[in-house]
């Protein structure tokens, strides 16, 4: 008999990916016949992004897809998440189709399945078509319908071949940032409008679902939400509250409708006159069935109550001596695990993937001899990983977990500021370079887990 104990790996059949999106790695945003998204004009409105950095070039995966999906290989990722540039599709939102831009796809797409990497695509990752904003957005009762014909389009060209898709990423941040608090685009800041933008996502979310139903195809639709445990600062009712506050508003929001179909009961109190009726037949087609939930996770949220933070009235506090990323979030891995376990917990066993998950750390802009240490970005790698491992030993159904992010690209507001790949990139001259955390990740998948050890 052998005498070593046994090291625990994850479920056979596990899935480990890396995940990207559009506007943050593909540059080349308004090649061959692509239409501008709100992303490129925001980006390229002065104050918006630090240091003024764009997506133009991002990590030129537009032209440079055929060696990233090489590096895939060697990493050996079993699949890639990514999402779809509406407007490389659909240049004007709607109506006229775009071949150069689904040709591309295509071309992506056939290359990861040859090399053995199942796509996981993602509808819309924020970058709406800006001729689509110029007739409302998602404050317009049409958009919606926008956006399952645009989803239509897409499983038509690839349904066969793509067998699970999300068809939206975080809407709360697309809605808290990007029409609350106006620090993402389209960059407004307005109360009233927020549950409209929430409202409408969803519809869109459910009335994507509906067409892929309805066009037969044979795979899995889901929908992504980024998710965190929030736990007050201290005894203090007011702390106690702002953190109930908090929780509604971040975790329930999204997932209240489309599991119980009812949103929760605190968004009243929060939004007040704000928040208006919605018809009972709305809140039933929301309630579409979703074959799986994306889970994305980076920190939890120690929540304080803050009296000049309005609609939530609430703060985020790190204590003293925790591990913070470079983005100022917490390293709490211990979240994770009780994030799963809640969504199971109130939601069921619906099947759940972490769809994104990593670090922001330090790491030197250029290198040598192609060697990047980042011990802070493998420990995060190994904490979260241990606690995904253990949900799924208390029962939690979780089926794969995808790195974010394959390869340090453009954050959002934060510009080029932030690097969270498992893959470096030199701004300079773009040269892509496996971190320490790209090889610890890579033996995981190896190993289906064991590498972590006990």
């Amino acid at each position: 008999m052998d005498p070593r104990p046994t090291v625990p790996s994850f479920p056979n059949g596990f899935l480990w990916g890396a995940a990207t999106s559009a506007y943050q790695v593909e540059g080349s945003p308004l090649a061959d016949g692509a239409g501008s998204s709100i992303w490129h004009r925001f980006s390229h409105t002065p104050g918006r992004v630090a240091s003024g950095d764009t997506g133009d070039v991002a990590c030129d995966h537009y032209r440079r897809w055929e060696s990233d999906v090489d590096l895939m290989s060697e990493l050996g990722l079993g699949s890639y998440r990514f999402s779809l540039s509406w407007s490389r599709i659909l240049p004007d939102g709607r109506g006229r189709v775009n071949r150069a831009g689904l040709d591309w796809y295509a071309r992506l797409i056939d290359r990861l399945l040859e090399r053995g990497i199942t796509p996981n695509v993602t509808l819309f990752h924020w970058d709406l078509p800006s001729a689509l904003d110029d007739r409302g957005g998602w404050l317009s009762p049409d958009s919606p319908e926008w956006f399952a014909d645009y989803a239509d389009v897409a499983f038509r060209a690839f349904g066969d071949r793509v067998p699970m898709w999300a068809t939206l990423n975080e809407p709360w941040v697309i809605v808290d940032a990007g029409y609350l608090f106006g620090v993402n685009a389209p960059g407004h800041r307005n109360l009233f409008e927020a549950p409209i933008a929430t409202h409408h996502l969803l519809l869109a979310h459910a009335a994507a679902v509906e067409r892929y139903r309805a066009g037969g195809h044979p795979h899995r639709i889901g929908l992504v939400v980024n998710l965190e445990p929030k736990d007050p600062a201290s005894p203090s009712a007011e702390d106690i509250a702002a953190t109930a506050r908090a929780h509604a508003y971040f975790n329930e929001q999204y997932l209240d409708p489309v599991f119980l179909g009812h949103y929760p009961p605190e968004l009243r109190a929060i939004f007040g006159e704000a928040w208006p009726e919605w018809p009972a037949e709305d809140l039933e087609r929301i309630r579409q069935p979703i074959d799986f939930l994306g889970i994305n996770y980076y920190t939890r949220a120690l929540t304080r109550f803050e009296p000049e933070r309005p609609p939530v009235f609430e703060a985020r506090v790190v204590p003293e001596g925790a591990v913070t990323m470079t983005t100022g979030w917490e390293l709490h891995a211990s979240g994770l695990e009780r994030i799963l376990r809640w969504v199971r917990g109130r939601y069921g066993d619906v099947p759940l993937y972490v769809t994104e998950n990593g670090g922001a750390f330090e790491d030197p802009p250029a290198t040598a001899d192609g060697r990047i240490e980042d011990p802070l970005r493998v420990e995060c790698y190994r904490q979260n990983l241990r606690a995904c491992r253990n949900a799924i030993e208390g029962g939690v159904d979780l089926r794969g977990f995808y790195a974010w992010t394959l390869m340090d690209n453009f954050e959002w507001n934060a510009g080029f500021s932030q690097r969270f790949g498992i893959v470096h990139v030199d701004r300079a001259t773009l040269r892509r370079s496996i971190k320490a955390s790209g090889e610890f990740y890579r033996d995981v998948i190896a190993t289906n887990g064991a590498a972590l050890g006990p």
